[in-house]
């Protein structure tokens, strides 16, 4: 079997050095803001091109302490609008109702599957404060575009940078291409903890200490709370696996380039569409998302060549149970992308012979 994503093979590469990672932190007997997560936080800013960074329990976390710090310091308040794909993973929309705002969902693109910058107009009013632009797949949205709209209307830049760690549009890397970004470190990202874990980036040295702060109870000393807060902070372990993992990230991209590459030059069947790369060199490939109208078909025939397929997603947030109050609403794109979509393995340990091997079975499909 080709696994989607073998976890195991790609942390075996560093066991050795994880293990002392590990132990260091178990050793110090300091386990929660310390040296491991402090070292981590000024290591991904430098890597991201920013001035803050600050660790986080998860993704999730990331973007909606994002919206709970700039409604503390005046610049969003409840009931605002965000305007967010509306083929996003659901995470995008919690952050944006658990912070008491509302989402305002915007088309993709079928070139690229991203926010779609000729709808944002058009959806944006009096309430609009903000856009959130999220990466999908390891490909940036067009910033250029969603940078004129934001002065045009000073709107507030929000990226969900879940899967495109070490993206970049242009020169700039995602993380420094608006007013703060939210990353997850969830095991099967580019980055991945072994764990739950999360980060913020921003050059706003005031979010950065508001967000810090409400991620410790809303405190910035014990026991004295002047933000309502939440417990969410990254823990020496998790930033210490991190620490050693960012060091290879440039070459498991370069690996996953490679691979995908491969696929884009090579598959040839008519009956799958493949995605479109901007920049092959900006592009990390967090996912390989293709597009069959017969998706059933083609995931049974997958299985019966023992190739493991996921799907991202198969159903979009306005039509799952938790928001039955955007049910009623039509997204033609979206709900297109969401039926067709298939995503291929891919990832820095994957072989030639493996990718050649899916390449040789996709061609095949009818």
């Amino acid at each position: 079997m080709v696994s989607f994503l073998n976890l195991h093979d790609i942390n075996q590469q560093y066991q050795s050095e994880l293990k002392i990672a590990c132990n260091k932190v178990i050793d110090s007997g300091w386990y929660i803001n310390g040296n491991e997560c402090s070292n981590f936080e000024d290591n991904f800013a430098k890597y991201c091109g920013v001035s803050h960074c600050v660790g986080v329990a998860n993704g999730l976390d990331a973007l909606a302490m994002i919206l709970e710090g700039y409604k503390i310091l005046g610049h969003l308040k409840l009931g605002d609008e965000v305007i967010v794909p509306a083929n996003t993973y659901i995470a995008s929309i919690l952050a944006i109702t658990k912070a008491g705002l509302t989402p305002i969902l915007c088309e993709p693109s079928l070139d690229d599957y991203l926010i779609d910058y000729n709808h944002i107009e058009s959806h944006i009013s009096e309430k609009t404060k903000a856009i959130m632009a999220v990466h999908l797949y390891g490909q940036t949205c067009d910033m250029d575009s969603i940078n004129i709209l934001a002065r045009k209307y000073n709107l507030l830049i929000i990226e969900d940078s879940a899967q495109a760690h070490g993206a970049k549009f242009d020169t700039k890397k995602s993380g420094n291409l608006g007013d703060a970004s939210g990353f997850s470190f969830y095991p099967g990202k580019n980055l991945g903890a072994l764990g739950d874990a999360g980060a913020i980036t921003t050059n706003n040295g005031e979010l950065a200490d508001v967000i810090r702060s409400l991620g410790n109870y809303g405190s910035t000393m014990k026991y004295q709370h002047i933000y309502k807060g939440t417990n969410s902070r990254l823990d020496e372990i998790q930033a210490a696996m991190l620490n050693v993992k960012l060091k290879y990230l440039d070459y498991e991209i370069e690996n996953r380039r490679k691979i995908a590459k491969l696929y884009i030059n090579n598959i040839n069947n008519i009956n799958i569409i493949l995605p479109k790369c901007r920049n092959m060199n900006n592009h990390v490939w967090h996912l390989f998302v293709i597009r069959v109208a017969d998706r059933k078909k083609f995931v049974t025939y997958m299985d019966s060549n023992d190739i493991e397929t996921l799907i991202h997603y198969p159903t979009p947030p306005h039509k799952q149970a938790a928001y039955q109050e955007l049910n009623e609403l039509s997204f033609p794109v979206s709900e297109l992308l969401h039926n067709e979509v298939v995503s291929i393995p891919i990832s820095g340990v994957q072989t030639i012979k493996d990718t050649n091997y899916i390449i040789e079975v996709l061609n095949d499909f009818s």
